[in-house]
């Protein structure tokens, strides 16, 4: 297991060394010094190929400047955490990065086989979760998800193992409203929420794992009479019931691109006064954006717009998400050589200003 986490001097020190990005590559969040572009590894084959291409990916993109790597233990069934446990064991034992110096965020939640067992998927989870006891009759809600604290357990030490880490930087629980909200009602989804951040905070005073958060599909960019809508204050005062003013609920993932823009349109949040950026602005929480290119489809010819005087389309989309007022930094899907070369070229691209980027706003809109 590698020892460690992200720091305030390990992230600062990271950016120092990076000559080929823009001066304004780099966001500080939480006290750390963080990429505006980060490393997606949602999708993807089952196979060893896919596993060489995403560790490959991830070493070439942190070489590049890129220190914020975002994964789940569902992806590619564990293999997306093995990848990128290998990526970050290759580039802390070469001397290329270190530990301290890397972001890395993963997910739990969704029931997950594991893709290097081969076994259906349901017998897989029958002979890892259900006899061993982890899950019991009526703790998978929806078909998929689960967020009972000892499956949560469970998953926390395969995502470690997978990941080689001895302490997670962030730890989302992934879709939960989506995943449970058909089932159960708002007031016991409450308590079950409750329940997880009272978990996450006793993983964070055992340094298993530094900060918690929700990674989202549609609670946080819907309106309010929506089933699956969550107030993110009513979010942030739960993690305050249970780990007080100095509580680790510090982000939020939500999906953000030119075409699923609520997030910067939507007053949804705080009585319909404010979209989700601006609350997580006022509330301190950081906000990172799925699906920036929607898997690929806004790369198409003619989709996207002009923005900000950039040819190429992955660029586009790429600086309209990062340069939103509220957004960290998008987490960026890339295995084929041709793409992360693409991709690591928009780096030494600057970060529009506000100004510059509500202006540019306003020309699409009008």
């Amino acid at each position: 297991m590698i020892p460690g986490h992200a720091t305030q001097e390990g992230t600062a020190g990271f950016a120092k060394r990076q000559s080929k990005v823009s001066n304004n590559h780099f966001k500080q969040f939480a006290g750390l010094t963080l990429s505006s572009v980060g490393i997606g590894t949602y999708l993807g084959n089952l196979d060893d190929s896919t596993d060489g291409l995403v560790s490959n990916a991830i070493k070439t993109s942190v070489k590049s400047g890129i220190n914020v790597i975002d994964t789940a233990i569902n992806y590619r069934a564990q293999k997306a955490e093995r990848s990128v446990g290998k990526a970050i064991a290759e580039f802390v034992q070469s001397g290329d990065a270190r530990r301290e110096e890397i972001f890395i965020s993963t997910k739990n939640g969704y029931v997950t086989n594991d893709g290097d067992i081969n076994e259906e998927f349901w017998v897989n989870i029958q002979n890892t979760l259900v006899k061993p006891g982890v899950i019991k009759s009526g703790d998978i809600s929806s078909g998929y998800h689960c967020m009972t604290v000892p499956y949560l357990q469970d998953q926390l030490n395969r995502s470690m193992k997978n990941l080689g880490l001895d302490c997670i930087d962030l730890m989302y629980i992934h879709n939960a409203a989506e995943g449970q909200l058909q089932d159960i009602s708002k007031e016991e989804f409450a308590k079950k929420l409750k329940d997880v951040f009272e978990f996450y905070e006793t993983q964070r005073k055992k340094g298993t794992i530094k900060y918690y958060g929700m990674a989202t599909w549609e609670c946080f960019r819907v309106p309010d009479n929506h089933a699956q809508y969550l107030s993110i204050i009513d979010i942030v005062n739960i993690a305050k019931q249970v780990g007080g003013q100095d509580n680790g609920f510090r982000f939020i993932q939500l999906p953000y691109n030119m075409y699923l823009d609520q997030a910067l349109t939507l007053k949804s949040q705080n009585s319909n006064q404010n979209t989700i950026l601006e609350s997580c602005m006022q509330l301190g929480i950081g906000v990172f954006a799925s699906v920036p290119l929607m898997q690929a489809k806004l790369l198409a010819p003619n989709i996207l717009p002009e923005f900000g005087n950039l040819s190429k389309p992955s660029h586009r989309a790429m600086q309209f998400v990062r340069s939103t007022p509220g957004i960290i930094a998008p987490l960026v899907g890339q295995k084929s050589q041709e793409h992360v070369k693409e991709n690591l070229e928009f780096l030494e691209t600057p970060v529009l200003s506000e100004t510059e980027f509500t202006d540019l706003v306003k020309k699409l809109s009008s």
